[in-house]
């Protein structure tokens, strides 16, 4: 799998590629992943890649110039020119469903929005899938760009150390939640390990996990 990260901050994901189960994948060369600045492709003496927007207002928004010049670029630096996904609050919400139809492709570009968002041509002509991880507003796509990874890895063959591990999770199904899960000391400050998982009993602690399961999806959605 094959993630490219357009971004004019490449160097918010330094760190990132260095921790835990991404770092394994990659160096084990089950992903693979590249960093593009945007600025790259600016043109002028200043290598500008936003101005003011037409009509007044706060800010400053992407021209479409410095990323149509990268997502193209990029495309085709590799035999399939991928998905483009563009970050940003408008798109549609970053699901679980969302993040295993994301995993069925091989490639994906993210592009990483700043200050006032992209100019509209960019949706209009390149086309991205528009995903939004919430109904907030970050600095930027960057964030976002390591939640989609961090997800859609998961589904990576070989990325797990147990593949029954993404089928047990949170969210595997719509509005279904984890049962507790319990490991040494079996007493803690006064809390005890439920008496079922000591017991040995696979299809009683099977169904126990069940009916936790659905006590905590049914929890969660009676929430306001």
């Amino acid at each position: 799998m094959r993630f490219d990260v357009l971004t004019l901050f490449p160097d918010l994901f330094a760190g990132y590629f260095t921790q835990s189960i991404l770092k394994l994948a990659l160096d084990r060369g089950l992903v693979e992943i590249h960093l593009w600045n945007i600025r790259d492709w600016a043109k002028g003496k200043h290598n500008s890649v936003d101005d003011r927007p037409f009509g007044g207002g706060p800010g400053m928004v992407l021209m479409p110039g410095p990323v149509f010049d990268c997502v193209e670029d990029v495309q085709a630096k590799a035999a399939e020119p991928g998905l483009l996904v563009m970050l940003t609050p408008g798109g549609e919400r970053l699901t679980q469903a969302a993040v295993k139809d994301l995993a069925t492709h091989k490639r994906l570009l993210l592009l990483c929005g700043r200050y006032e968002g992209f100019d509209e041509r960019i949706r209009l002509g390149l086309q991205p899938r528009e995903i939004s991880i919430g109904d907030f507003i970050c600095n930027g796509g960057e964030v976002p760009a390591m939640v989609v990874i961090d997800t859609v890895i998961r589904y990576a063959p070989g990325v797990l150390g147990d593949e029954e591990s993404v089928a047990e999770e949170s969210h595997n199904e719509p509005g279904r939640l984890e049962y507790p899960q319990y490991t040494r000391p079996r007493v803690f400050r006064g809390m005890a390990v439920p008496e079922v998982l000591l017991s040995g009993n696979h299809p009683e602690i099977a169904q126990w996990r069940r009916e936790q399961s659905a006590r905590r999806s049914q929890k969660k959605a009676n929430q306001p």
